[in-house]
Formats: structure tokens, C-alpha cells, sequence
């Protein structure tokens, strides 16, 4: 028998002032079981750093067609395809084919990937990649609660969360494009 997704109730207080997007977010998100708490805080992150009225969580792992999350216009086109990990060339390359801005957040070790995948990729116009510090996310990802309250500040290209636990500032480094 198939194991059910986990739920998360989340709280999200948003201030970006890079863009001058100040809003408090609730909203549910469910947690594949094959997923971990980590790709789960980077999911979180992601909708953080490019939060806008038409980006949703998309089915990701339920749905190889799907990513992680997207925005869509009114007549349906996928204007932003965001995914996380390391995914290969070639998801990467099918997925920047289907939309007109394609962005990766990358974790873990990435040193490997970025010489066996990533370079052979940059070519691609739309593409745009996001590496996350490992450690601060660790920390921020180990133990989350089902219902977590996060603060999130984005400010000169700095990220920092805080919740419960205190204050985490998350290291991030373009590898490949921008957030713009």
C-alpha cells in the first residue's frame, strides 16, 4: 500500500525588498513520501524568492510533466518553469523547452553535477540556476515542524528565514542567469 503524502500548514511572512513585495502568505503543502524535508525547504524557498499572485506548487514528484512550481498565464502558456535538485541534461533542457524562464535551485554537492550537467547546459537562453549554501540549509530543513511559521527576508540578494529556532541566514550563489 502506498504511502500517504504529508501535510504542512505554512505561515509565510514575505518581505522581499528587492522587489517591494511585502505579503503574509497561509497556505497548505503537501509532502511526497519519496520527498525529503529538504527539497521540501527548498520548494519553500523557491516560492518565497519568486513569489507573485500566479505561482503554485506544481504535482513535482507525483508528475514527471509538472515541476517543482510555476506560474501560467491566463491562456495557460508556462511563462516560469522552477525546479529543484540536480536534475540531468536532458529534464533540464525538456523542461526550459516548455517555458519562457526556466530556474533551477540546486542543493547539495554540487561540485560534481555543475562539471558533469551544468556545463554542458549553459547554452541553453532561458536558464537560470540557484545553489543554496548546504549546511544553512541543513539546518534550516532538519526537523521541520507540520505547521511552520517562517519570516522570510529577501534583501540586497541576501535570503534569511526565521523561525522557531531563531534566525538562518541561507548563502545563495548564481551559477548560471538571475532572479530577474
Amino acid at each position: 500500500m502506498a504511502q500517504p503524502s504529508t501535510t504542512y500548514k505554512i505561515e509565510l511572512n514575505l518581505t522581499d525588498m528587492d522587489r517591494s513585495v511585502y505579503e503574509n502568505l497561509r497556505f497548505t503543502v503537501a509532502r511526497h513520501p519519496s520527498e525529503t524535508e529538504e527539497r521540501l525547504a527548498v520548494r519553500l524557498l523557491a516560492y518565497a524568492l519568486f513569489y507573485n499572485e500566479q505561482l503554485a506548487f506544481g504535482r513535482g514528484l507525483s508528475d514527471v510533466d509538472e515541476p517543482a512550481l510555476w506560474e501560467k498565464s491566463l491562456d495557460g502558456r508556462v511563462l516560469h518553469w522552477i525546479e529543484v535538485g540536480q536534475p540531468d541534461a536532458e529534464r533540464m533542457t525538456w523542461c526550459s523547452r516548455r517555458t519562457e524562464k526556466f530556474t533551477l535551485l540546486a542543493y547539495g554537492n554540487l561540485r560534481v553535477w555543475q562539471t558533469r550537467v551544468l556545463d554542458g547546459v549553459r547554452s541553453l537562453k532561458n536558464l537560470n540556476v540557484l545553489a543554496f549554501d548546504q549546511v544553512a540549509l541543513d539546518e534550516l530543513s532538519t526537523d521541520l515542524p507540520r505547521a511552520l511559521n517562517w519570516s522570510v527576508m529577501i534583501s540586497d540578494g541576501e535570503l534569511f528565514v526565521t523561525d522557531e529556532r531563531g534566525q538562518h541566514e541561507i548563502p545563495m550563489q548564481w551559477l548560471a542567469g538571475s532572479r530577474d
